[in-house]
């Protein structure tokens, strides 16, 4: 696996090599992040990934430091999943003296938007950024950041960018939980009972494919719901997940999004308002 620590040594690198599917991240790998690499090799002949802990999206309020990071492990796990090429810059091989963003409307707007507002200022960026870099066929994210996926595909398609975008399935641990990088700041115990989370969601996903003109008070259900169980809700509500668009009625294709705190650590999730009721 190469490893590039500056964007000539990327772009060197790359010339090498052929059609590629980008992996986005910020590194403290788990199984979630392995995926989006072993699915890279379903899509193109070479899978490049970035390591960049990117500084832009993190509001003054918000611990940068405190973000986990363990780059040795990090590279190891992804040579192993059949990575081809890291990219692991340092901010200022990033972004120098650059003043420019990308600011994308619509889809950013609402939600983690109004949670964080500089923060998909930020994402659209660096992303556009490592498009330009890698120049790859192929984009993969996972749906865990749902908003994220929204507005990475609102810039593709209004910047006419051209990569492919192929967004994953959410991979959750045993008991439920998406998994995330932060799930780490959890203890033990707090991590299985931070399990009723995703089993609150998918329960409420198939309440609303049953009775979807009774939504809200379904919705208020699942709010009260995860207050019992320890969490303190920002926000629950069934979106389009093209356009971020609060739905007054919940339909196949659109999905439940929330966030919540529990024990000091922000958790997102989402799921599919089923067409069957397998969950």
């Amino acid at each position: 696996m190469i490893i590039c620590r500056t964007k000539a040594e990327l772009r060197n690198e790359r010339a090498k090599l052929g059609t590629l599917a980008l992996v986005p991240t910020m590194g403290a790998f788990h199984e979630g992040h392995l995926h989006l690499m072993r699915a890279g090799s379903l899509h193109a002949e070479s899978v490049g990934v970035s390591l960049f802990v990117n500084p832009t999206q993190f509001a003054p309020h918000e611990d940068l430091s405190r973000y986990p990071r363990g780059e040795d492990e990090d590279f190891a796990l992804a040579e192993a999943s059949g990575v081809d090429l890291i990219f692991a810059p340092s901010a200022e091989e990033m972004y120098g003296k650059a003043r420019s963003q990308v600011v994308v409307q619509g889809s950013a707007l609402g939600f983690e938007g109004d949670m964080r507002p500089t923060h998909f200022n930020g994402v659209a960026t660096v992303v556009l950024k490592l498009f330009l870099l890698f120049r790859p066929q192929v984009a993969i994210f996972g749906w865990k950041d749902l908003q994220q996926c929204s507005v990475i595909s609102q810039m593709v398609r209004d910047l006419d960018v051209p990569v492919s975008l192929v967004f994953e399935e959410t991979v959750r641990e045993p008991g439920g939980l998406a998994m995330s990088s932060r799930n780490r700041y959890l203890s033990k115990e707090h991590r299985e009972e931070a399990n009723a989370l995703s089993r609150i969601l998918f329960a409420t996903a198939n309440v609303l494919a049953c009775s979807p003109f009774d939504q809200a008070s379904i919705l208020d259900g699942a709010r009260q719901q995860l207050v019992d169980k320890g969490f303190s809700p920002d926000y629950i509500a069934v979106v389009d997940p093209t356009t971020m668009e609060t739905l007054p009625e919940a339909k196949p294709g659109s999905r439940i999004v929330v966030a919540a705190r529990f024990f000091g650590v922000r958790l997102l999730d989402n799921v599919p308002i089923p067409t069957d009721f397998s969950h």
